[in-house]
């Protein structure tokens, strides 16, 4: 049997077995020499991965204990430094025999309870372009709920039994903490920052909100993983872009790394899909869980700063969203990150991840990405992140550096058996420019070359009808569609498709939507809407030029217009046509204005790029 003590300071031992060793050890036996002497109840690596020690297994002896960390930051007003709540979930082996081990940390504003979902709370979507929203109800204040110590159980069954500490704190102004909730705002990045540093000694934690004594974090390591889904995986992102030491690794799943991103799309105002009508303000009031600061915050930060800054009627980008915008503080990055996300995920959309893999692959931080054809959430298996957190937390070297960069669920698979990849996008992948041929009010084609003179074709306007029925309808004026030949083989599409569009508009403002779909139209009862939509992307025309500065469009004047659809990585089989619909609302995703506007486009001068790879291109 191999012993191993890892880096002295993390005052662990790590008990390295070979296949021979695990009963012995799983009887609790040990052949260390007494130079060496390894106590029994020691985090286990199994081939590159912690593994289940019988002493952690059992809830009931688990210390459970709370407490609140300072921070930097006085949010709230009341000219002291806001203190977050925190609870810490820990083998009682940390206190009976002095082990010290790493900690998953999860940190989230939904832990005490969060508000309604009811559309009369959110924005009315019911509206024109360019005019100023009517206004919308207030949401009932939330009615905090939660025990002490316990903040959540979400990752203790996960991590406890295979030697981690486990973590939580609620963010800024829920539950118990302190201060105000921002929606993206700094005090969601300073906030697990303060944590992490207290794991480590640097940062002062109390038994009470208000008090002096004082709690250190004496049975941890000070190595911290963070891991969460949706806001809870944006908040990783966010402590992460501090560089704090001790913050090893994250494993963020659908997060949101930018709110402009979120409930703006190149200069047009669009929800998250299955929240029509919410907005940075919306959030706020969905989150804020904790009373004592209430009438200051709303003041202050959702009547005052989000009111001025949100911008509903131009949707154009705006210092409220670059400060809200986690890209804006990559300078320290240094966490290694394995990230998830799903390609059919319209709430969080893919490009929130895929603009931070760009960026992660130019400081060559240490980066893994799983991708599923699911919907939003969805963590890796269990061993994909088991083998990060032994790697970067125990300090074991398992090669996980050396796996392959991407794991894709193949159309079909099991989740849990994603298929290897060199790296996302393919790296085979080549894009592939398509032209449009004219059709309306039927159907067009896409063609790898161009045939001068197809004119213009246009649209009219109606929220009414769906996305999904435009691209069914054989016939319609609300939209038009141009599509490849039938696939004679699969095509595999990995990347991101980008349109260049040239357009007029009869009204000074009009929506602008793009569905890359797969047809015929699965009607199977099984089927979900996003079996035939491989891709979709927004945008406002009047922001050609620039998402900071829109210009209202002269009626019946060309303008044009580049823009990314959401990444995808889809095998379309043989015997579909992939098509290109354009329209103008998009019922699901848009505001809603009167029915009637007219978008004409300019065939010979529209594009779509799709980056594919293998088979025979259409």
């Amino acid at each position: 049997m191999k012993i191993r003590i890892v880096a002295p300071a993390l005052m662990i031992g790590v008990l390295i077995l070979h296949q021979a060793d695990i009963q012995a050890q799983r009887r609790g036996v040990t052949s260390a020499s007494p130079a060496n002497q390894v106590k029994t109840v020691v985090p286990v690596i199994i081939d590159g991965e912690a593994q289940k020690i019988p002493g952690f297994e059992n809830p009931d002896e688990w210390i459970r204990h709370d407490l609140w960390v300072e921070t930097e930051f006085d949010s709230d007003g009341d000219g002291k430094k806001d203190r977050m709540h925190v609870a810490v979930t820990r083998p009682k082996q940390t206190d009976t025999e002095g082990i010290k081990l790493p900690v998953v940390y999860e940190s989230s504003p939904y832990f005490a309870g969060t508000g309604s979902t009811r559309r009369e709370y959110f924005w009315d979507v019911r509206h024109e372009l360019n005019t100023v929203p009517q206004p919308r109800n207030e949401m009932p204040a939330i009615e905090r709920r939660g025990q002490r110590p316990v903040i959540s159980n979400s990752q203790t069954r996960n991590w406890i039994p295979y030697g981690f500490i486990v973590v939580h704190s609620s963010a800024p102004g829920t539950g118990l903490s302190q201060g105000c909730p921002t929606v993206g705002g700094a005090t969601e990045i300073l906030a697990p920052k303060a944590v992490i540093d207290w794991l480590n000694n640097r940062a002062k934690g109390y038994t009470t909100p208000d008090g002096s004594e004082e709690v250190t974090a004496f049975w941890t390591t000070g190595r911290v993983g963070m891991i969460g889904t949706s806001y809870n995986g944006t908040i990783p992102f966010a402590a992460a872009t501090t560089g704090v030491a001790g913050l090893e690794a994250i494993i963020p799943v659908a997060p949101n790394t930018s709110y402009y991103h979120y409930y703006r799309s190149n200069g047009l105002v669009r929800s998250p899909g299955g929240y029509l009508g919410e907005d940075a303000d919306v959030l706020y009031d969905f989150i804020h869980s904790n009373p004592d600061s209430r009438d200051y915050c709303n003041c202050n930060i959702r009547d005052k700063e989000m009111a001025e800054g949100m911008d509903r009627i131009t949707g154009d980008f705006n210092d409220f969203w670059a400060v809200r915008d986690l890209m804006n503080y990559m300078k320290p990055f240094r966490a290694a990150v394995l990230m998830a996300h799903a390609f059919n995920d319209w709430n969080v959309m893919p490009s929130h991840s895929y603009r931070f893999i760009r960026a992660l692959k130019e400081k060559n931080v240490p980066l893994q990405i799983y991708y599923h054809q699911g919907g939003h959430g969805g963590e890796p298996p269990f061993k994909m992140m088991n083998r990060w957190f032994t790697r970067y937390l125990f300090g074991v070297q398992n090669g996980v550096e050396n796996d392959p960069k991407a794991w894709i669920v193949r159309e079909n698979d099991d989740r849990l058996s994603p298929t290897p990849y060199a790296n996302y996008p393919n790296p085979a992948a080549k894009p592939v420019t398509f032209h449009l041929n004219k059709g309306a009010p039927t159907a067009g084609s896409l063609s790898l070359t161009h045939v001068p003179g197809q004119g213009n074709e246009t649209l009219t306007d109606n929220f009414s009808f769906s996305g999904a029925t435009l691209a069914q309808a054989e016939w319609t004026e609300h939209r038009l569609l141009y599509l490849t030949p039938v696939l004679k083989e699969p095509l595999h599409i990995s990347g991101v498709a980008e349109i260049t569009i040239r357009a007029s508009a009869n009204k000074p403002a009009a929506n602008l939507s793009v569905w890359l779909v797969s047809l015929p139209w699965s009607n199977a009862r099984d089927a979900r809407i996003t079996d035939n939509v491989i891709t979709r992307g927004w945008a406002d025309l009047q922001n050609h030029s620039s998402i900071t500065e829109s210009q209202p469009l002269i009626p019946g004047e060309f303008y044009e217009m580049t823009f990314e659809l959401e990444p995808d990585d889809q095998i379309i089989p043989a015997g579909q046509q992939i098509g290109l619909m354009i329209f103008s609302s998009d019922r699901e995703f848009t505001l809603w204005p009167d029915p009637g506007t007219e978008l004409t486009i300019d065939l010979d001068r529209t594009t779509i790029m799709i980056p594919v790879t293998g088979g025979s291109q259409p």
